[in-house]
């Protein structure tokens, strides 16, 4: 290298105050928005943390393509672990993350949120129903998923959509769920909305279950022993495995088993794992708009990067990751910066059309909570070993069977 000239020491001297003297979100562009990814892709959550991060390893070249934005990922794993979950959002956020993105599990992402707001680095959060996550007050926190209570509600009253197009109801019903943060709301919402949904059946009993359980004999004794026609079920996905082999052994065949709106039943190893089993078995929840330009074009997208995997597995988990970090691309191309909370800012007068979105629902806008409204849900039912919509109508893909044909 020549030496450096006064003349040149000169100039270079008076461009660096001239950069210091700017304003620092000025300081802050760039053209690269590095987002810190948070997912359980080991522990116990490990596959579905994994569907996540399917979606968000399709998205920079999406988004590149899309919107003229640079992504860079910051892939961080929870390890199913809450506490790990609040170190590497620490970690990611040292090593330069300009926004946070996570984490599917409701403990997880409550953890995580903690850490943004003190931080004041915005979080997008793909996946997690829990209603405190925004109800804390935070600035920084914007979740781009309905709340357990909402998605309760959605579930059950498709749950009368199914009954009216089967012209079958059920008299009575059993709960059963996972006592986890995520699970326990839910349950608080099922049994709240209940009552004021117009539905034709009892509920019989209500029976919580830890999700790490390796044997279910005990509660799904007890569900049988109800007699109920329906079983109402918020599961995971490792425990509705469990769950279902257990019904199967003690020859319990309710006229169906259905999800008001939790993972687990549509995931790709539920019916790999069981099989003919698995099939029937429906999920009423928030879903991939199959009418979306962008979702046919993500869903080519991600069948080029993994064409071993069927998109209609990680539908749920990719879409919604992929639409995060949508929402946090869309902001960084706003704001022209990675100032934190001119992001935040971006972030909260976000506004992206229906048909601009992977997901089914209303534009993409947040409420003064930071909560996302106007997130629909559909019948999910497993047929011939895949997650098929079959309601709404107009956006089926395959006919509802209700009641479930008997196991054998």
């Amino acid at each position: 290298m020549g030496s450096v000239t006064r003349r040149q020491f000169g100039v270079a001297a008076a461009g660096t105050l001239a950069l210091s003297a700017l304003p620092r979100r000025l300081r802050a562009e760039t053209g690269k928005l590095k987002v810190g990814l948070l997912l359980p892709r080991s522990g116990l959550q490990a596959l579905i943390g994994q569907s996540c991060q399917k979606g968000a390893d399709v998205a920079p070249e999406l988004l590149k393509q899309r919107l003229g934005v640079d992504v860079e990922l910051m892939n961080a794993d929870t390890e199913s672990n809450v506490d790990t979950a609040r170190s590497r959002a620490e970690r990611v956020i040292e090593q330069g993350a300009n926004v946070l993105v996570g984490a599917f599990d409701s403990g997880h992402t409550s953890a995580i949120a903690q850490v943004a707001e003190q931080r004041g680095v915005p979080l997008v959060v793909n996946v997690a129903a829990a209603p405190q996550i925004t109800e804390q007050g935070y600035k920084f926190v914007f979740r781009n998923f309905p709340p357990a209570p909402e998605i309760g509600r959605n579930g059950l009253v498709l749950l009368g959509d199914i009954f009216r197009e089967a012209k079958v109801e059920p008299k009575t019903a059993v709960f059963m769920h996972v006592n986890d943060t995520f699970g326990q709301s839910m349950a608080k919402g099922v049994a709240a909305l209940l009552p004021k949904v117009s539905l034709p059946f009892k509920l019989l009993d209500t029976i919580p279950y830890d999700p790490a359980a390796k044997d279910l004999n005990v509660e799904v004794s007890r569900a049988k022993a109800t007699n109920a026609e329906l079983l109402l079920l918020v599961c995971r996905l490792n425990d509705a495995i469990v769950l279902r082999r257990e019904m199967v052994k003690q020859r319990w065949s309710p006229m169906g088993v259905v999800s008001p709106g939790s993972p687990g039943l549509y995931e790709e190893q539920f019916s790999k794992g069981l099989g003919k089993y698995a099939d029937y078995c429906i999920t009423n929840t928030v879903w991939f708009n199959p009418k979306n330009e962008i979702t046919h074009a993500f869903a080519a997208a991600f069948k080029k990067r993994f064409p071993k995997d069927e998109f209609a597995f990680h539908a749920i988990n990719a879409s919604y990751t992929f639409d995060a970090l949508l929402i946090a691309a869309d902001a960084f191309k706003r704001a022209k910066t990675t100032d934190r909370k001119a992001l935040a800012d971006a972030i909260r007068q976000t506004n992206i059309p229906a048909t601009d979105r992977v997901t089914f629902g209303g534009p993409i806008k947040f409420n003064a909570k930071g909560q996302v409204e106007g997130d629909a849900s559909m019948v999910i039912q497993n047929l011939k070993g895949k997650p098929t919509v079959v309601l709404p109508k107009e956006y089926s893909e395959g006919k509802l069977v209700f009641p479930m044909p008997k196991a054998g």
